[in-house]
């Protein structure tokens, strides 16, 4: 069941503290949940709830609230929950009508929280704030100019695109890891089996777990194994897995049943048996590359991302494609398989379009995208791509063209940056959610958080910059050079 929530909208008269004080108006946390447009998203939230069964759930700005808080403070879920608690502030952003000493809700929510609140949600919220923010910018910019462009339709605008990977939290994968793991698994599925049939069977399958586990260990230890000691050490617990799927089988037709597993661990047996398979198939042809090759026993839907980078030529997580619209990022797709970025282009640029209302003036990409047919669809459309044009270079180019090159590459670098900020400052560096939803809306989540950071900031602005021109008004010298008739005519006397 799902409750329509009266949100306050003024701190100072509705927000109740125990001191009978009042909230700070220009607070961040009271600015930043006046700039978020709660109610308008809550009827879509409220799907996911039954109108009359079950007990009351958890309102939208709650939900939302506690994720932005875990984002942007960089907490775990139980240090959020213990935040709120001791915060009138962040008891304000979430919705709450007064302080209380007991937390809202158990950290467990938080999860749930992220299971409700998806990708989809998210970045439809992510694209109000965006515009909330680019409306903010264009009070601040010359109308004329606007206006002009607004009759002309004219192309307007930079639009930044990129793609970058979101690493997940796994271990470095290895092959000879995955099966160790993997072996580990069916060793107890036959100790769970062969328990359901005690005083049937005389003798319980052997299995060599110890023996196995020290021909890992033997591997593991080694500093630089050789190509060699890898495949010898593959086929070690190849073998050793055959034997247990084996026992597993035959326990299954003795009359034993799955149904003494959980549900982690029945998928942890499933994942096991395809990390077999494929590499059984990749010893036996001599092979090191396979479709769907799967690299965390835990997190199956993961992929090796092939980026060429010199810090990590390989990544394991989602690739993003992004597009940086006036500081403003937003995420344009997500995947958990590697794709060329270059077949986003177009898709992006119809995205700005519906936006904005116009084709940007410049698109400003990497060399990936700048394909021949990239090309031909941003001319056709009046679109300036960034980059020399194709064909050999001429013998002696203009200062002009060199110049353009050197403000493109400025340009570009913006959303390089933001990458960098998402990575460094938030969490997309290494994405803690496990499940392929949580983990997407993790993601979302960071971008959601990026821009909302920057419009508080420019909400901020002018007040500083008025702030600015008062105390340089007040520090100018005062004049004390007056005529004595002047002063005599206003009352003043000598």
């Amino acid at each position: 069941m799902y409750r329509k929530s009266q949100n306050p909208d003024s701190p100072d008269e509705a927000f109740e503290l125990p001191f009978e004080g009042q909230l700070c108006a220009e607070n961040r946390w009271v600015v930043l949940a006046s700039l978020i447009p709660w109610s308008e998203f809550e009827e879509e939230y409220a799907q996911n709830f039954s109108e009359e069964m079950g007990a009351p759930a958890k309102p939208f700005r709650m939900a939302l609230g506690a994720l932005i808080i875990k984002e942007k403070l960089g907490i775990s879920d139980r240090e959020t929950v213990e935040q709120i608690k001791e915060n009138p502030y962040l008891q304000y952003f979430i919705g709450e009508k007064r302080y209380q000493n007991e937390a809202p809700f158990d950290a467990s929510m938080m999860v749930h929280f992220r299971q409700r609140i998806g990708q989809t949600l998210l970045q439809r919220i992510n694209q109000k704030i965006v515009q909330q923010g680019r409306g903010f910018q264009e009070e601040m910019v010359s109308p004329k100019k606007s206006e002009e462009a607004e009759r002309k339709k004219e192309n307007r605008g930079k639009l930044l695109i990129d793609a970058t990977v979101a690493p997940a939290d796994i271990q470095y994968p290895t092959d000879v890891a995955l099966l160790n793991q993997a072996r580990k698994i069916t060793e107890l599925v036959i100790d769970v089996l062969y328990k359901s049939l005690k005083g049937k069977l005389t003798q319980k399958p052997r299995t060599h777990r110890k023996l196995a586990r020290k021909e890992y260990l033997k591997f593991a230890k080694k500093r630089k194994p050789s190509r060699k000691d890898r495949r010898h050490a593959v086929k070690k617990q190849l073998q050793y897995l055959k034997r247990n799927f084996g026992h597993i089988e035959k326990l299954l037709e003795e009359g034993a049943s799955l149904e003494g597993l959980n549900r982690a661990e029945y998928r942890k047996l499933l994942v096991s048996s395809e990390i077999t398979r494929q590499q059984q198939c990749l010893w036996s042809n001599n092979e090191n590359r396979i479709e769907n090759r799967i690299v965390s026993l835990t997190q199956p839907h993961l992929r090796p991302i092939v980026r060429g980078k010199a810090g990590s030529p390989t990544e394991f997580g989602a690739k993003l494609s992004v597009s940086c619209v006036e500081g403003y990022v937003l995420l344009e797709r997500i995947s958990w398989d590697n794709y060329n970025e270059s077949g986003d282009l177009i898709s992006q640029v119809e995205a700005y379009k519906d936006y904005t209302g116009v084709y940007p003036e410049s698109l400003h990409a990497d060399r990936i995208y700048r394909t021949r047919a990239n090309r031909a669809w941003c001319k056709e459309r009046g679109i300036r791509l960034s980059g020399p044009p194709l064909g050999r270079p001429p013998k002696t180019s203009s200062r002009t063209a060199k110049k353009q090159a050197q403000e493109d590459e400025r340009i570009r670098n913006e959303i390089e940056g933001k990458f960098g900020q998402a990575k460094r400052r938030f969490s997309l560096n290494r994405v803690m959610a496990k499940l392929p939803n949580t983990s997407e809306t993790s993601i979302a989540l960071t971008f959601l958080v990026m821009n909302l950071v920057k419009l508080l900031r420019q909400f901020y602005c002018p007040f500083l910059c008025q702030l600015f021109q008062n105390l340089m008004i007040f520090s100018k010298p005062i004049n004390l050079s007056y005529d004595v008739n002047e002063l005599s005519e206003v009352g003043v006397i000598f």
